[in-house]
Formats: structure tokens, sequence, C-alpha cells
């Protein structure tokens, strides 16, 4: 059966069994990449390490400068796997329960949600925590979701894919603003804000990832749930209706899965643009348009692609570093334009 997400992708209807050789190609294709991508991670830096030193720090020893860089990269390559899985999840979510293809936690404005909410904890209530970094974030994200949802929703044919982006790219710009307002008078935490603002995984630790495990094991759970009730809802409200789906608790699950994905990753990494929007498109040219295929995936390829962006941005100003989120942005900002043209923005 064809449904009109499938015809509006492009997604061309091909035999069970080729679909079934096709997912089992890229899945292991996508694993041995992530493979890779993770021992680059561990190995390549602004110094140089030993597949020596890798394996002594994965033993437990610091013995060597080389190990004791290790070490530090172990937990930096586990965060930006956490990061690219909640983002290319929650964009994936976000997709399937609004019929959208431009969204994302960056366009539509959630992550900047969340953004501000944590400034306007660390300004004017003094939260230090990492579970108030978290809480607020989701707090924040959350409102800006249901906020942008409203406005879009206003007026003469209810919430449309253009009123949607036009309504988050609007509160992205003015949260922008707001958080500039909310930091200006405070100089001496200025600087740490801006640059958490830029999005990164760069010293990272596991004492900053532990407390974030939970709210992410819940959002993976809740979006593998809302797999079936989104394949349903890609055909339209009444006609998942009309096969037995609640479509309004199938949003709302998905919805708050992305929202506590987006929202805790962010409280650790800052807000990381694009790489919701990019993956799932992606995705959905390799595997087709299945969301019970389509998560996992997006999960995986999200993982692949912040891990790639991360390494790429730590060799091309050596000895400096680029942020993940400035290359995740130059990766997604054309895509994004190309995505527009693409679909023509009055079919949106």
């Amino acid at each position: 059966m064809t449904s009109k997400a499938a015809i509006s992708s492009g997604w061309k209807p091909a035999s069970s069994g080729r679909l079934r050789q096709n997912r089992a190609f890229w899945l292991a294709a996508m694993v041995a990449v992530l493979g890779v991508l993770v021992a680059a991670s561990l190995l390549i830096g602004t110094r140089a390490v030993t597949l020596a030193d890798v394996t002594g720090a994965l033993a437990g020893r610091s013995e060597t400068i080389g190990e004791a860089v290790v070490t530090m990269r172990i937990p930096r390559t586990a965060l930006a796997l956490l990061a690219g899985v909640a983002l290319g999840l929650s964009g994936a979510l976000m997709q399937g329960m609004t019929r959208n293809p431009l969204a994302d936690p960056g366009i539509f404005g959630v992550n900047m949600g969340a953004s501000l909410a944590v400034v306007i904890g660390v300004v004017w209530f003094n939260i230090a925590s990492s579970n108030a970094y978290i809480w607020s974030a989701i707090f924040g994200a959350g409102v800006t979701a249901v906020f942008v949802y409203t406005i879009g929703s206003l007026g003469r044919g209810g919430a449309t894919p253009l009123k949607l982006t036009l309504a988050g790219a609007a509160t992205s710009i003015a949260f922008a603003s707001l958080v500039i307002a909310v930091v200006l008078p405070r100089g001496d935490i200025a600087g740490g804000i801006r640059s958490w603002q830029i999005g990164g995984v760069g010293g990272a630790t596991f004492e900053r990832i532990l407390p974030v495990l939970p709210f992410l094991a819940v959002g993976l759970v809740l979006a593998l749930v809302s797999a079936r009730k989104l394949n349903a809802m890609a055909l339209g409200d009444e006609l998942a209706a009309g096969l037995g789906e609640n479509v309004a608790i199938g949003r709302a699950v998905a919805a708050l899965s992305a929202v506590l994905l987006c929202g805790a990753i962010t409280a650790v990494c800052g807000p990381i643009g694009f790489v919701g929007l990019v993956v799932p498109h992606v995705c959905r040219l390799l595997i087709g348009v299945d969301h019970r295929w389509l998560l996992p995936f997006s999960a995986l390829s999200g993982a692949a692609l912040l891990l790639a962006s991360d390494i790429v941005g730590r060799v091309a100003a050596r000895p400096g570093e680029v942020d993940v989120g400035i290359v995740t942005a130059l990766v997604g900002g054309p895509f994004f334009i190309w995505i527009v043209r693409r679909q023509k923005v009055r079919e949106l």
C-alpha cells in the first residue's frame, strides 16, 4: 500500500523482498560506518595517538600521554553518539507527526526554547546542577513546541507545514534575541554561555553524560512505541482514525518523545541544528517510509553524522577546533535550501 507520505517523498514502491534486502544492506553498512567513525573519533584530534594507546585506555591504563588523550576522547565520542541518536530521532518524529518535510528541532525553535530556559535558569535562578539544567531544557522545549504548534494552527487550514515552519523560524529568532538580552548584563558568564550556544561535544565527561541517560532512554522507548501510529498518521488523520488509531494520543506520544530527546541533549551539548532535518530525508531514500525502520535508521545515521562532523571539526582548524554545531550548520544549510526548492514552498 502506498501512503501519501511515500508519494510526497518520491519513494517508489518496491517488492517486499527487495526492500528487505535493501534494509539489511544499509543496516550492515551503517553499523560498519559507525564502527569506523568511533575508531576515528578516538584516534584523530590535535594530538595523534596509536591503536596501542586506545587499547591501553580502554583497559583502564593511562601510563602514556596518548592513553590519557584517548581517555578524554572516550566520553566525547559517547556524547557525540548519544546526541546524534537523540537529534536524528527527534527530527524523524517531528517530520512524521506534522507531515512536514522541513520539521527539525532547530527550525521549529525547540532547541532555542530549551536554550532560553537554561539561560534564564542560570542567570535569574542560579541553577548549577545537571538535573536542573536538564529539567529546565525539557520544560523550555515542551513549552516552545506547544507554542509553535498553536501559532501554526491558527487561521484557515489548521497546522499546515508552511505555517508551522514560519512560526518555528520566527520563534527561534525571537528566542535567540531573548537569550542575548538575558545574558547581556552578566558579563561574568556571558563567554561560557555564548560558547555553549554554538553547540558542541568538547569537554565531555561521564559526570555530565550520566544524568541525561534516563531521559534519553524514556524518549527512545516512546519513539519506538509511536512508530506504528506514525505510519497510520502518514495516511491522514481521518484515515488513521478509521483504522482505529487515536490520533491525538499518537501525536502526543511522539511529541513528548521528541521534546525529551532534544531537550535533554540540548542541556548537555547546547543547541545543535540541522541533524534532525538532514538525517530522516536521507534515511527515507535508503530504506523507505515505514517508521518502524525509519526511526532506528535515523538514530544510527544521526550518530554517524554527528561523529563525522565532530571529527571534521577537530582537523579543520588544527591546533584549534571548530564546534560541531558549526559543521552541522554548514552541511544542513544548503540541504535546507535544496528541500525548499525541491518541495516548492507553495506546495508545503
